[in-house]
Formats: structure tokens, C-alpha cells, sequence
């Protein structure tokens, strides 16, 4: 089988979807606020490398806990925010295309079947309390993730606008990153 593989965060979305996600939340429930000084923590934790990314990350969404319907806001979510997948992306996008991201499953799902993505492979995290469940798919997490889950994959394109994706643009015939509009070999 023959797939093309994009990273989602400033590759085919404009920014992180992340941030984007968490912001949004705050505005629709203020009291998440109270999560601030704890993700503040977690980032001066993670940057003294006293904390794993995971953990990290697990900070992060521990906001969730304080989301009565998580569902229902990711899908107002991406009411507002589709508009944030770039131009490149929507001329070109196939059927055999697989979106490998570090961001949630649950958070990425919707935009994805709306897109027909083929598949999407990204970290699984509990939407009701940010917990992650297994490592974050992030660097070579990406490949071992689809190695597992598609045996004999051969990979056309891979689109990346991070060096941490160095894993997944080797195994490309044609590996590019993106950076904003600009698309550049690699």
C-alpha cells in the first residue's frame, strides 16, 4: 500500500491545534483558568527536563476534567477553526492519505472524517481526564505507530514543518517541509 504522511500542528493546520483547542475552552468555560498554574508548571518542569514530554502534555489537558462534553465542544471547535487547515493541503489531499500527529485522537477525529482522511495515528488521550494512554506519537513514535498498524507501507510524500519528524520524512520517496505557505524539499 502506498501512503502519503502528514504531521497536522503548522503542517497542514495553521498553529497548534492544542493551544488553539485550550483557548477556545477557556472561553467557553472560564473557570478552566484554574488549570493555568499548573500547565505554567508543567512547561518550567519540562524545560529542566524534570518531566518527560508526556507528563508534560498530561498537565496540559488536565483541564478536560472541567469539560462537561468534551464531544460536543470539539465539534464547535472545528465549526470555527476548519478554516485553519491550509489552502496546500486541501488542493492536494488523497485517499490514501494517513495524518500522524503528537496531538489527541479525539481532538484531530472530527476534522479528519470530514476531510476522508484514510487514517489518522495520534496519541491517545483520555478525553475525560488528559491522561495519556501509552506514549505521546510524537518523533520516532510516529513510525513505530505505523509500522504496527500497516505492514509493507510504502510511503509516497511526507509533509513536516518539524525536524522531529526526521523519522517520518526518511522513509519518504519525497520528503518536504512545510514551513507557514512554503513547501521545500527536504
Amino acid at each position: 500500500m502506498k501512503v502519503n504522511l502528514y504531521d497536522f500542528d503548522n503542517t497542514i493546520y495553521k498553529g497548534d491545534s492544542s493551544t488553539d483547542f485550550f483557548f477556545f475552552s477557556l472561553m467557553k468555560y472560564p473557570k478552566i483558568i484554574k488549570y493555568f498554574p499548573k500547565i505554567i508548571g508543567g512547561a518550567i518542569l519540562y524545560k529542566l527536563k524534570i518531566i518527560k514530554k508526556t507528563q508534560f502534555k498530561e498537565r496540559n489537558f488536565s483541564f478536560l476534567k472541567s469539560i462537561p462534553n468534551v464531544d460536543s465542544l470539539v465539534e464547535m471547535f472545528w465549526v470555527s477553526h476548519e478554516c485553519y487547515i491550509k489552502d496546500f493541503y486541501l488542493g492536494k489531499k488523497h485517499d490514501k492519505d494517513i495524518i500522524i500527529s503528537a496531538s489527541p485522537e479525539f481532538l484531530l477525529k472530527p476534522i479528519c472524517d470530514k476531510l476522508k482522511v484514510a487514517d489518522l495515528i495520534a496519541s491517545n488521550v483520555d478525553k475525560k481526564t488528559g491522561k495519556f494512554n501509552g506514549l505521546n506519537c510524537y518523533g520516532r513514535e510516529k513510525i513505530k505507530r505505523l509500522n504496527k498498524k500497516y505492514k509493507n507501507v510504502e510511503v509516497n510524500e511526507a509533509y513536516s514543518d518539524s525536524l522531529s519528524d526526521t523519522p517520518m520524512l526518511e522513509i519518504a520517496d519525497k520528503p518536504y517541509l512545510v514551513k507557514g505557505n512554503k513547501i521545500v524539499d527536504f
